[in-house]
């Protein structure tokens, strides 16, 4: 069973990670960008640490596909519900708050002769660092414990010198072209969605369900050749532009009722409680918000790749280099969750009309 499959383009970490499976030290921080197979590289590295002290090949594949799954009892996968990672009550913390890590990391293995954590989104751990570290840094000597982040925050710094770090980049476009095909995407619709997924495999295996990709892109390199510097064209060109990011959310909305109706049957029969409903609609919230900030990603940089091509063939193109540049300061915001239609009407009056684009 090859469990690093579903890690696609990102050699040097499986490398690393298959060599550290058979005997692991007790921290690991997976620090990439989203989209860059972090979560897949943490499941399929805690196959391997879950499975790697079975001498029986059967019972050792169980365990790999059980944690493959995310449903082995000694692999917990730790998921913020808010903003940031809670620090939880000192004496009745809520599931996936620090405290209740510590305490949950405390109790022996069920089925493993190993427990493995993964702790997700940890560049959003703030306050929690604290009750954490002592934990990380010395866990119960079953315990594996995998953060996942997207960057080294300050909250971060000593939690990371404790952890042997491993490292993700944006997915190569060709990588992703190649694993869509693998996936039975024909060849046109892979290469479109490999150029428009920003390096991510996540949002690449989404827009391959979007029919309506090409027809965003369009609107997109249309908008230099409407500007004309008033407030009027931008109001317009921004609605326009949300509406365009609104319909790219359409298919992830789908998705999103599809686990609701299917969660919704599941209670009819046993139940509400502990159905886990809350924690759906948090995941989808976070979900429909990061696909919201990778639309304006994508709309960015395709804007970019019209004022690139402005600076190459222009005799003056320090209109082109301003526009840029305020094309990177608004990519920047996006960590701020910045209101689109306020961000992007800003930016319509600081981009640079520009004529029409040249035919193929």
């Amino acid at each position: 069973m090859d469990v690093w499959s579903a890690v696609v383009g990102q050699d040097a970490a499986v490398a690393q990670l298959r060599a550290a499976a058979p005997s692991p030290v007790h921290a690991y921080l997976f620090v990439g960008p989203p989209g860059s197979g972090r979560r897949a590289a943490a499941r399929a590295f805690a196959a391997e640490v879950l499975a790697a002290p079975e001498a029986d090949p059967d019972a050792a594949d169980r365990h790999r596909r059980l944690a493959l799954a995310e449903q082995h009892p000694d692999l917990t996968v730790v998921e913020r519900k808010g903003a940031s990672i809670p620090v939880g009550d000192r004496d009745h913390p809520e599931e996936g708050s620090a405290r209740w890590v510590v305490q949950r990391a405390a109790l022996s293995p069920v089925d493993a002769a190993r427990s493995v954590y993964v702790l997700l989104d940890f560049h959003l751990v703030r306050d929690a660092a604290a009750v954490l570290l002592k934990t990380i840094e010395e866990p119960p000597a079953h315990v594996v414990i995998v953060v996942v982040a997207d960057e080294i925050t300050p909250e971060l710094v000593t939690i990371a010198s404790r952890c042997v770090q491993v490292h993700f980049h944006a997915v190569p476009t060709a990588d992703i072209e190649a694993q869509l095909r693998a996936e039975g995407t024909d060849a046109e619709l892979a290469a479109t969605a490999a150029a428009a997924a920003l390096g991510s495999i996540d949002r690449a295996r989404l827009l391959v369900g979007d029919p309506r990709l090409g027809v965003r892109r369009d609107a997109w390199l249309a908008v230099p050749d409407r500007l004309d510097g008033t407030g009027a064209t931008a109001a317009e060109l921004a609605a326009e532009l949300v509406a365009v990011i609104d319909d790219a959310q359409a298919p992830l909305d789908e998705r999103h009722k599809s686990e609701l109706e299917e969660l919704a049957s599941r209670v009819a029969v046993t139940g509400e409680r502990g159905s886990g409903r809350k924690d759906l609609e948090a995941r989808h919230r976070r979900e429909a918000r990061r696909l919201r900030s990778d639309e304006l990603r994508f709309g960015f940089s395709t804007l970019s790749q019209r004022y690139r091509d402005e600076v190459a063939t222009s005799a003056d193109p320090r209109l082109a280099l301003e526009s840029l540049a305020a094309l990177r300061d608004a990519a920047e915001a996006l960590i701020r969750n910045p209101n689109e239609a306020l961000l992007l009407q800003a930016l319509m009056l600081q981009i640079a009309p520009l004529g029409a684009p040249a035919r193929a």
